[in-house]
């Protein structure tokens, strides 16, 4: 396991230098109108050896060697030029949310590397939302707030991801400057399947709302979930119901395109 992990942090490297890792996009769209609002950036690793290398055996790599540094701020630059490129070419250039690692939000420099990567253009923060886990925001309430004031001065948008997962007081909600929270998968499929999956969704959209947040439904994939999540007043959703990521030339085909056009 020791020299399958070495083998694969050594490939890692060279993909860095070989330029193999891609950025695949998953919409994100209005659940009233139906109309797009925005994408996830996803970052995928094409070996040319396997092809598309899923994330799970490649990310927790990349975090146990401190490689995700690098490839998050690739990641970053790579989704900022993607909009930018967009609006230069009369695309329909919407926000791109890039999710950040635990390690990159505890690096003491991180608001400095955000502040480099949307220096590039006025407009670059603009294009650009961050998406954090819940339970990494917990992990030092008192710094990420202080980080995440910094950020959102920038003009960046933020998202709390996975939200229900890891919150040890609510009462932190109101006090987090953030603009956005992503329900976790899991209470998604729960919702349906249980009248108290359904109340928590419906809570968390109510607390979301009471605190003036737009909320995101992630991993949405049957049309039931939609219809329930539109009842319930959901903002936005993303997922397979709709579209899974796509490389960044298809999602501009299907979706920039179509829609600067219209």
């Amino acid at each position: 396991h020791v020299a399958e992990n070495l083998s694969r942090e050594n490939k890692l490297r060279q993909a860095l230098d070989r330029e193999e890792f891609v950025l695949h996009y998953q919409p994100k769209v209005n659940l009233s109108s139906g109309k797009l609002t925005g994408a996830e950036a996803l970052i995928r690793w094409n070996d040319p050896e396997t092809g598309l290398v899923p994330p799970g055996q490649f990310i927790p790599i990349l975090e146990e060697t401190g490689l995700i540094h690098v490839v998050g701020r690739w990641a970053l630059r790579k989704a900022i030029e993607d909009f930018l490129r967009w609006r230069a070419t009369s695309l329909a250039a919407v926000r791109i949310a890039v999710n950040v690692s635990p390690m990159q939000l505890r690096d003491r420099g991180f608001t400095a590397e955000i502040q480099r990567a949307t220096g590039v253009d006025t407009q670059a923060a603009a294009g650009l939302e961050l998406e954090i886990t819940e339970s990494l925001i917990m992990e030092d309430v008192v710094h990420s707030i202080a980080t995440l004031q910094e950020i959102r001065a920038m003009g960046v948008t933020i998202a709390i991801d996975d939200f229900g997962t890891g919150f040890s007081s609510l009462s932190y909600l109101a006090k987090l400057p953030v603009d956005a929270l992503k329900i976790d998968r899991s209470f998604i499929i729960d919702m349906t399947g249980s009248p108290q999956g359904l109340s928590l969704v419906s809570t968390i959209i109510n607390l979301a709302h009471s605190n003036k947040l737009k909320v995101v439904a992630e991993g949405v994939e049957t049309d039931e979930q939609s219809r329930v999540l539109k009842l319930l007043s959901c903002d936005e959703m993303q997922g397979f119901l709709f579209s899974k990521p796509v490389p960044v030339g298809v999602f501009e085909e299907l979706f920039l395109r179509k829609k600067s056009t219209d």
